[in-house]
Protein backbone atom coordinates (compact mmCIF):
# COMPACT_ATOMS: atom_id res chain seq x y z
CA UNK A 1 0.00 0.00 0.00
CA UNK A 2 3.31 2.46 0.40
CA UNK A 3 3.16 2.35 -3.93
CA UNK A 4 1.96 5.72 -5.49
CA UNK A 5 -1.27 5.89 -6.45
CA UNK A 6 -2.05 6.26 -10.19
CA UNK A 7 -5.73 7.31 -10.78
CA UNK A 8 -7.64 5.70 -14.08
CA UNK A 9 -10.80 7.13 -15.25
CA UNK A 10 -12.19 3.85 -17.08
CA UNK A 11 -15.91 4.11 -18.65
CA UNK A 12 -17.48 3.01 -22.07
CA UNK A 13 -17.53 5.33 -24.68
CA UNK A 14 -19.88 8.10 -24.26
CA UNK A 15 -19.69 8.28 -20.61
CA UNK A 16 -18.06 11.88 -19.86
CA UNK A 17 -14.44 10.96 -19.30
CA UNK A 18 -13.15 13.74 -21.17
CA UNK A 19 -15.13 16.03 -19.24
CA UNK A 20 -14.38 14.76 -16.22
CA UNK A 21 -10.84 14.74 -16.78
CA UNK A 22 -10.72 18.50 -18.55
CA UNK A 23 -12.44 19.47 -14.71
CA UNK A 24 -10.05 17.77 -12.73
CA UNK A 25 -7.29 19.35 -15.19
CA UNK A 26 -8.58 22.89 -13.85
CA UNK A 27 -8.25 22.05 -10.21
CA UNK A 28 -4.76 19.37 -10.17
CA UNK A 29 -1.65 19.68 -12.20
CA UNK A 30 -2.28 16.87 -14.10
CA UNK A 31 -1.18 15.15 -17.69
CA UNK A 32 -3.72 13.08 -19.06
CA UNK A 33 -2.82 9.84 -20.77
CA UNK A 34 -4.67 8.12 -23.08
CA UNK A 35 -5.96 4.57 -22.61
CA UNK A 36 -7.96 4.33 -26.13
CA UNK A 37 -6.56 1.95 -28.93
CA UNK A 38 -8.39 4.39 -31.35
CA UNK A 39 -6.85 7.34 -30.29
CA UNK A 40 -2.97 6.18 -31.33
CA UNK A 41 -3.70 6.51 -35.17
CA UNK A 42 -3.08 9.99 -36.28
CA UNK A 43 -5.55 11.25 -38.67
CA UNK A 44 -8.44 9.25 -37.47
CA UNK A 45 -9.84 12.50 -35.57
CA UNK A 46 -13.56 12.88 -36.37
CA UNK A 47 -14.67 9.34 -35.96
CA UNK A 48 -12.36 8.38 -32.33
CA UNK A 49 -13.82 11.65 -30.62
CA UNK A 50 -10.32 13.25 -30.17
CA UNK A 51 -9.85 15.88 -27.99
CA UNK A 52 -9.79 18.94 -29.75
CA UNK A 53 -6.54 21.07 -30.32
CA UNK A 54 -7.89 23.56 -27.78
CA UNK A 55 -8.24 20.61 -25.12
CA UNK A 56 -4.95 19.47 -26.05
CA UNK A 57 -3.44 22.67 -25.34
CA UNK A 58 -5.31 23.10 -22.12
CA UNK A 59 -3.64 20.23 -20.59
CA UNK A 60 -1.01 17.80 -21.90
CA UNK A 61 -2.16 14.66 -23.32
CA UNK A 62 -0.25 11.68 -24.08
CA UNK A 63 -0.79 8.39 -26.98
CA UNK A 64 -2.48 10.27 -29.09
CA UNK A 65 -1.47 10.11 -32.62
CA UNK A 66 1.27 8.23 -32.12
CA UNK A 67 1.07 6.09 -35.17
CA UNK A 68 0.07 5.81 -38.49
CA UNK A 69 -3.59 3.75 -39.56
CA UNK A 70 -1.20 1.66 -41.33
CA UNK A 71 0.77 0.25 -38.24
CA UNK A 72 -0.64 -1.72 -35.04
CA UNK A 73 -0.14 -0.91 -31.58
CA UNK A 74 0.19 -3.61 -28.81
CA UNK A 75 -1.24 -3.78 -25.36
CA UNK A 76 2.64 -4.55 -24.90
CA UNK A 77 4.07 -1.26 -26.23
CA UNK A 78 1.13 0.19 -24.42
CA UNK A 79 2.07 -0.52 -21.35
CA UNK A 80 5.72 0.17 -21.51
CA UNK A 81 5.14 3.50 -22.78
CA UNK A 82 2.32 4.12 -20.01
CA UNK A 83 5.09 2.50 -17.28
CA UNK A 84 7.47 5.35 -18.76
CA UNK A 85 5.01 8.57 -19.01
CA UNK A 86 4.77 7.75 -15.45
CA UNK A 87 7.87 8.46 -14.73
CA UNK A 88 8.31 11.44 -16.75
CA UNK A 89 5.57 13.12 -15.27
CA UNK A 90 5.83 12.61 -12.14
CA UNK A 91 9.77 13.91 -12.39
CA UNK A 92 8.05 17.16 -13.65
CA UNK A 93 6.20 16.87 -10.28
CA UNK A 94 3.34 16.92 -12.11
CA UNK A 95 0.32 13.96 -11.79
CA UNK A 96 -0.28 11.51 -14.54
CA UNK A 97 -4.36 10.71 -15.07
CA UNK A 98 -5.57 7.37 -16.95
CA UNK A 99 -8.13 7.97 -19.03
CA UNK A 100 -10.27 5.64 -21.72
CA UNK A 101 -11.96 2.87 -22.56
CA UNK A 102 -9.61 0.04 -23.66
CA UNK A 103 -10.12 -2.32 -21.20
CA UNK A 104 -6.82 -4.23 -22.03
CA UNK A 105 -4.35 -1.78 -22.16
CA UNK A 106 -5.44 -0.83 -18.52
CA UNK A 107 -5.51 -4.49 -17.70
CA UNK A 108 -2.10 -4.94 -19.06
CA UNK A 109 -0.65 -1.35 -17.17
CA UNK A 110 -1.85 -2.46 -14.05
CA UNK A 111 -1.71 -6.23 -13.92
CA UNK A 112 1.26 -6.58 -16.13
CA UNK A 113 1.43 -9.39 -19.31
CA UNK A 114 0.76 -12.39 -19.67
CA UNK A 115 3.01 -14.92 -20.98
CA UNK A 116 0.33 -16.42 -23.93
CA UNK A 117 1.80 -18.96 -26.63
CA UNK A 118 3.94 -16.97 -29.21
CA UNK A 119 1.96 -16.53 -32.80
CA UNK A 120 1.43 -19.40 -35.35
CA UNK A 121 1.62 -18.30 -38.77
CA UNK A 122 0.33 -21.93 -40.09
CA UNK A 123 -2.88 -21.75 -37.55
CA UNK A 124 -3.50 -17.45 -38.59
CA UNK A 125 -3.68 -18.58 -41.78
CA UNK A 126 -6.05 -21.22 -41.58
CA UNK A 127 -8.30 -19.22 -39.39
CA UNK A 128 -8.04 -16.36 -42.00
CA UNK A 129 -9.17 -18.68 -44.76
CA UNK A 130 -12.11 -20.21 -42.77
CA UNK A 131 -13.48 -16.38 -41.75
CA UNK A 132 -13.25 -15.69 -45.50
CA UNK A 133 -15.82 -18.42 -46.54
CA UNK A 134 -18.11 -18.56 -43.79
CA UNK A 135 -17.20 -14.83 -41.68
CA UNK A 136 -16.14 -14.18 -38.82
CA UNK A 137 -19.03 -14.35 -36.76
CA UNK A 138 -18.87 -18.01 -37.38
CA UNK A 139 -15.63 -18.27 -35.78
CA UNK A 140 -16.62 -16.12 -33.05
CA UNK A 141 -19.69 -18.74 -32.64
CA UNK A 142 -16.90 -21.53 -32.42
CA UNK A 143 -14.90 -19.69 -29.76
CA UNK A 144 -18.29 -19.30 -27.80
CA UNK A 145 -18.14 -23.18 -27.60
CA UNK A 146 -14.46 -23.29 -26.44
CA UNK A 147 -14.14 -20.46 -24.43
CA UNK A 148 -17.09 -18.75 -23.41
CA UNK A 149 -15.49 -15.85 -20.80
CA UNK A 150 -13.42 -14.50 -24.03
CA UNK A 151 -15.84 -14.84 -26.06
CA UNK A 152 -18.50 -12.32 -24.06
CA UNK A 153 -16.13 -9.91 -24.74
CA UNK A 154 -15.49 -9.82 -27.94
CA UNK A 155 -18.03 -8.48 -30.76
CA UNK A 156 -19.02 -11.27 -33.38
CA UNK A 157 -16.29 -9.16 -36.08
CA UNK A 158 -13.57 -8.49 -34.23
CA UNK A 159 -11.41 -10.31 -36.62
CA UNK A 160 -7.89 -9.50 -34.50
CA UNK A 161 -9.04 -10.52 -31.10
CA UNK A 162 -11.46 -13.96 -32.10
CA UNK A 163 -8.29 -15.00 -34.44
CA UNK A 164 -5.73 -14.95 -31.18
CA UNK A 165 -8.00 -16.25 -28.95
CA UNK A 166 -8.49 -19.42 -31.16
CA UNK A 167 -5.28 -19.55 -32.06
CA UNK A 168 -3.92 -19.55 -28.51
CA UNK A 169 -6.48 -22.58 -28.02
CA UNK A 170 -5.59 -24.28 -30.90
CA UNK A 171 -1.52 -23.97 -30.05
CA UNK A 172 -2.03 -24.99 -26.18
CA UNK A 173 -5.41 -26.65 -26.36
CA UNK A 174 -6.56 -24.75 -23.48
CA UNK A 175 -8.81 -21.69 -23.13
CA UNK A 176 -7.01 -18.03 -23.14
CA UNK A 177 -9.09 -16.98 -20.50
CA UNK A 178 -7.96 -19.73 -18.22
CA UNK A 179 -4.33 -18.82 -18.85
CA UNK A 180 -4.94 -15.81 -18.18
CA UNK A 181 -6.40 -16.89 -15.04
CA UNK A 182 -3.38 -18.76 -14.23
CA UNK A 183 -0.78 -16.23 -14.82
CA UNK A 184 -2.24 -13.79 -12.53
CA UNK A 185 -0.01 -14.63 -9.81
CA UNK A 186 3.01 -14.74 -12.09
CA UNK A 187 2.95 -11.30 -13.50
CA UNK A 188 5.82 -8.40 -12.86
CA UNK A 189 4.49 -6.45 -9.72
CA UNK A 190 3.97 -2.67 -10.80
CA UNK A 191 6.21 -0.32 -8.79
CA UNK A 192 2.82 1.72 -8.98
CA UNK A 193 -0.88 1.54 -7.10
CA UNK A 194 -3.12 1.69 -10.26
CA UNK A 195 -7.24 3.31 -8.96
CA UNK A 196 -9.97 2.25 -11.34
CA UNK A 197 -12.30 4.51 -11.26
CA UNK A 198 -15.08 3.94 -13.64
CA UNK A 199 -18.39 6.05 -15.01
CA UNK A 200 -21.14 3.28 -15.27
CA UNK A 201 -25.06 4.72 -16.31
CA UNK A 202 -27.54 3.92 -13.80
CA UNK A 203 -29.95 4.22 -16.77
CA UNK A 204 -28.28 2.10 -20.36
CA UNK A 205 -31.00 3.98 -22.16
CA UNK A 206 -29.32 7.36 -21.18
CA UNK A 207 -26.21 6.39 -22.35
CA UNK A 208 -27.63 4.46 -25.09
CA UNK A 209 -29.19 8.08 -26.42
CA UNK A 210 -25.88 9.83 -25.97
CA UNK A 211 -24.11 7.45 -28.39
CA UNK A 212 -26.96 8.32 -31.00
CA UNK A 213 -26.23 11.96 -30.23
CA UNK A 214 -22.27 11.59 -30.74
CA UNK A 215 -22.63 9.82 -33.58
CA UNK A 216 -24.79 11.97 -35.58
CA UNK A 217 -22.48 14.99 -34.20
CA UNK A 218 -19.91 13.15 -35.99
CA UNK A 219 -21.78 13.07 -39.15
CA UNK A 220 -21.94 16.45 -38.99
CA UNK A 221 -18.60 17.41 -38.61
CA UNK A 222 -17.46 15.38 -41.47
CA UNK A 223 -16.74 11.92 -40.56
CA UNK A 224 -17.86 10.41 -43.62
CA UNK A 225 -15.80 12.95 -45.47
CA UNK A 226 -12.95 11.87 -43.23
CA UNK A 227 -13.06 8.22 -43.85
CA UNK A 228 -13.35 9.15 -47.34
CA UNK A 229 -9.81 10.86 -47.16
CA UNK A 230 -8.56 7.83 -45.41
CA UNK A 231 -9.43 5.86 -48.35
CA UNK A 232 -8.68 7.54 -50.99
CA UNK A 233 -4.50 6.98 -49.37
CA UNK A 234 -4.44 4.28 -51.31
CA UNK A 235 -2.29 2.24 -48.29
CA UNK A 236 -5.46 0.95 -46.07
CA UNK A 237 -7.80 -1.60 -46.29
CA UNK A 238 -11.01 -2.78 -44.21
CA UNK A 239 -9.33 -5.57 -42.44
CA UNK A 240 -6.55 -3.25 -40.79
CA UNK A 241 -6.86 -2.61 -37.18
CA UNK A 242 -7.37 1.00 -37.25
CA UNK A 243 -10.28 0.65 -39.85
CA UNK A 244 -11.87 -1.64 -37.84
CA UNK A 245 -12.62 1.09 -35.30
CA UNK A 246 -16.21 1.56 -34.52
CA UNK A 247 -17.82 3.64 -36.82
CA UNK A 248 -15.36 3.46 -39.61
CA UNK A 249 -15.97 0.00 -41.09
CA UNK A 250 -19.45 0.80 -41.72
CA UNK A 251 -18.83 4.09 -43.04
CA UNK A 252 -15.78 2.33 -45.68
CA UNK A 253 -19.37 -0.07 -46.20
CA UNK A 254 -21.10 2.56 -46.94
CA UNK A 255 -18.53 4.44 -48.78
CA UNK A 256 -17.89 0.98 -50.58
CA UNK A 257 -21.98 0.85 -51.78
CA UNK A 258 -23.03 -1.80 -50.31
CA UNK A 259 -25.09 -0.14 -47.57
CA UNK A 260 -26.92 3.10 -47.78
CA UNK A 261 -26.66 6.25 -45.27
CA UNK A 262 -29.26 5.58 -43.17
CA UNK A 263 -28.29 1.49 -42.17
CA UNK A 264 -24.68 2.97 -42.13
CA UNK A 265 -25.76 5.24 -38.98
CA UNK A 266 -28.11 2.56 -37.71
CA UNK A 267 -25.07 -0.04 -37.77
CA UNK A 268 -22.13 2.56 -35.96
CA UNK A 269 -24.51 3.15 -33.60
CA UNK A 270 -25.75 -0.60 -32.69
CA UNK A 271 -21.99 -1.35 -33.01
CA UNK A 272 -21.16 1.57 -30.37
CA UNK A 273 -23.44 0.43 -28.29
CA UNK A 274 -22.26 -3.26 -28.29
CA UNK A 275 -18.79 -2.13 -27.53
CA UNK A 276 -20.68 -0.18 -24.44
CA UNK A 277 -21.46 -3.25 -23.58
CA UNK A 278 -18.39 -4.78 -23.72
CA UNK A 279 -16.60 -1.98 -21.48
CA UNK A 280 -19.44 -2.67 -18.95
CA UNK A 281 -18.56 -6.27 -19.03
CA UNK A 282 -14.79 -5.24 -18.18
CA UNK A 283 -15.46 -3.03 -15.73
CA UNK A 284 -17.89 -4.91 -13.65
CA UNK A 285 -15.01 -7.54 -13.16
CA UNK A 286 -12.97 -4.90 -11.69
CA UNK A 287 -14.04 -5.56 -7.89
CA UNK A 288 -11.83 -2.61 -7.00
CA UNK A 289 -13.10 -0.04 -8.78
CA UNK A 290 -14.56 2.78 -7.58
CA UNK A 291 -17.94 3.79 -9.18
CA UNK A 292 -19.32 6.92 -10.35
CA UNK A 293 -22.94 7.21 -11.95
CA UNK A 294 -22.05 9.14 -15.37
CA UNK A 295 -26.06 9.47 -15.76
CA UNK A 296 -26.36 11.61 -12.30
CA UNK A 297 -26.32 15.74 -12.71
CA UNK A 298 -22.76 15.78 -10.25
CA UNK A 299 -20.97 12.77 -12.48
CA UNK A 300 -18.13 15.37 -13.21
CA UNK A 301 -17.84 16.72 -9.82
CA UNK A 302 -18.67 13.47 -8.17
CA UNK A 303 -14.95 12.08 -10.38
CA UNK A 304 -13.00 14.82 -9.75
CA UNK A 305 -13.58 14.27 -6.00
CA UNK A 306 -12.80 10.43 -6.29
CA UNK A 307 -9.84 11.15 -8.11
CA UNK A 308 -8.54 13.58 -5.36
CA UNK A 309 -9.25 10.73 -2.82
CA UNK A 310 -7.34 8.40 -4.61
CA UNK A 311 -4.69 10.92 -5.04
CA UNK A 312 -4.87 11.92 -1.22
CA UNK A 313 -4.65 15.74 -2.36
CA UNK A 314 -7.19 17.12 -0.34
Amino acid sequence: MNRPAIACLLGPTASGKTAAALACAERLPIEIVSVDSALVYRTLDIGTAKPTPAERAAVPHHLIDIVEPTDSYSAAEFRADALRLIDEIRARGRIPLFVGGTMLYYRALAHGLDDLPAADADIRAELEAQAARAGWPVLHARLAAVDPVTAARLAPNDAQRIQRALEIYLVSGQPMSTLLASAAGSREASPYRFVPIALEPSDRGALHARIARRFDAMLAAGFVDEVAALRARGDLDPSMPSMRCVGYRQAWEYLDGTIDSATMRDKAIFATRQLCKRQLTWLRAMTERIVIDCCADSATHDAVEAIERALDTR
